[in-house]
């Protein structure tokens, strides 16, 4: 029986050796362990995997093709939904979508489904896969605002369906969040992200960098004056939020967002790069989603002590289980049932110390973890020389302020239905720019769904 087969493991650095680099963490599947982890797929009549990814992939059919060693197939199969596979196989959350609900996992572990999509993805790369959609040009224009994954994948989607798609990205690299908020030891930059962004460039999607929609063009003037006949709004979360205790002003406190952006897309890791980043000896880190395990396994590698702070216990902790357990191999600290209440400094105004209070678990919040209540009396000070507040972030309000009968809601972010409809005519938007910041994958369906509502909008006009 297939699902007697052990799942595969995936070979990886040693945490000693790794937490001093900034190569990939995870080498991947070679071939042969690629093929023997696609047997143990039960190929289901009604897979549950596929309704469970935010891009309907094929999941069986694509892995019954590893299975069989034709790869080709495979990567056709993948490519019929998603334009980012290397990409997704990295960074999705795997274990709360499609092998969370592998059969295989109610009794054992679940196929490894992100790693077969990462060495399918990857073998195309290397092979130079082509898209061979039949494109039919239709003569209409839509721009798509940002590069991010739900810019990427609405814009691959109208691309196919005909349309001439360009897209505007305010950074000088395309890319979004997988370029600067994503480290270069879970997500290689030219390797992958590059390499993939060419494929969607194949379909005749254009790219404009440096373009700040909302100072350099408009919303406005993009439907009015330059011919587009639909706008997708995808520009993501990128304005950081902090906890407006005393001290946060002083020199050491930064944003996990400006953080990672200086090491990411800027590379200050890399001495070849004048970017300047200051870790000091110890690094504090508060939060504990991804992007604060990014933040602090950065850190690390950067030659501070790392340590996270998180106001609930590790049972809540939002973050991915691999990366939690990934950081806790490389030696990050973890401080628990924790709460800075204010940020210590010198008579120069550089940060000394963080100030925090203990706390425990008392009744559920609004979404069902229990919040989290300070301990009395359990003041105590943990010494550091800089504080990246990992704390969430929020959709810049630019687009909202220059774009007539925009509407958002209270935290800023866009308002839109299901499939990406906006209040104003025309205008669609998806991913974090209206979630608030999720992740990659839920940021891709939002955009193939938006795809879907802008060609129904622009056909019915």
């Amino acid at each position: 029986m297939a699902n007697k087969i052990p799942r595969v493991s995936v070979r990886e650095q040693e945490p000693a050796v790794r937490a001093t680099n900034f190569e990939e963490v995870c080498y991947g599947y070679n071939a042969e362990e690629a093929q023997l982890e696609a047997t143990r797929c039960l190929n289901c009549k009604n897979p549950r995997c596929v309704a469970a990814c935010p891009v309907n992939i094929n999941i069986p059919a694509f892995i019954q093709k590893v299975a069989e060693g034709d790869l080709s197939a495979a990567s056709a199969i993948i490519a019929e939904d998603s334009s980012l596979p290397s990409i997704c196989g990295r960074v999705c959350p795997q274990e709360t979508q499609c092998e969370g609900s592998c059969i295989l996992g109610i009794k054992g572990e679940p196929v490894a489904i992100g790693k077969l999509e990462r060495f399918v993805g990857d073998w195309s790369l290397e092979n130079e896969c082509k898209s061979c959609v039949e494109i039919t040009p239709n003569g209409k224009k839509v721009a798509v605002i940002g590069s991010g994954p739900s810019g990427l994948a609405c814009a691959s989607d109208l691309a196919k369906m005909g349309y001439e798609v360009t897209v505007f990205e305010a950074l000088h690299k395309l890319g979004g969040v997988l370029v600067y908020g994503i480290p270069e030891f879970r997500l290689p930059k030219e390797k992958i992200v590059a390499r993939e962004i060419d494929d969607v460039r194949r379909l005749g999607v254009k790219f404009e960098t440096d373009v700040i929609v909302g100072r350099t063009i408009t919303i406005d003037s993009l439907l009015n004056e330059e011919g587009f006949s639909a706008v997708f709004i995808g520009s993501g979360a990128g304005l950081p939020r902090f906890m407006g205790i005393e001290g946060e002003n002083l020199n050491g406190v930064v944003s996990a967002n400006e953080f990672l952006t200086r090491a990411n897309l800027m590379r200050a890791y890399d001495d070849e790069y004048d970017t300047p980043i200051y870790v000091g000896k110890r690094v504090v880190v508060v939060g504990g989603g991804n992007v604060a395990m990014d933040a602090v396994r950065t850190a690390k590698r950067l030659g501070a002590e790392a340590t996270i702070i998180y106001r609930r216990s590790e049972a809540e902790l939002p973050a991915r289980r691999e990366e939690v357990h990934h950081a806790k191999e490389e030696g990050i600290e973890f401080k628990m049932l924790t709460n800075p209440i204010r940020v210590l400094g010198d008579e120069k105004g550089w940060v000394t110390a963080l100030s925090c209070v203990e706390m425990e678990l008392g009744e559920p919040d609004e979404s069902g973890r229990r919040s989290p209540v300070v301990k009395e009396g359990s003041d105590f000070t943990v010494e550091c020389d800089v504080v990246i507040m990992a704390l969430g972030t929020s959709p810049n309000p630019l687009l909202k302020s220059t774009t007539k009968g925009l509407e958002t809601n209270r935290r800023g972010c866009i308002v839109a239905d299901e499939m990406g409809v906006t209040s104003r005519e025309g205008v669609f938007a998806g991913g974090d720019a209206v979630t608030g910041a999720a992740t990659v994958i839920l940021a891709m369906g939002a955009g193939r769904k938006a795809a879907k509502a802008i060609d129904e909008y622009i056909k019915s006009k």
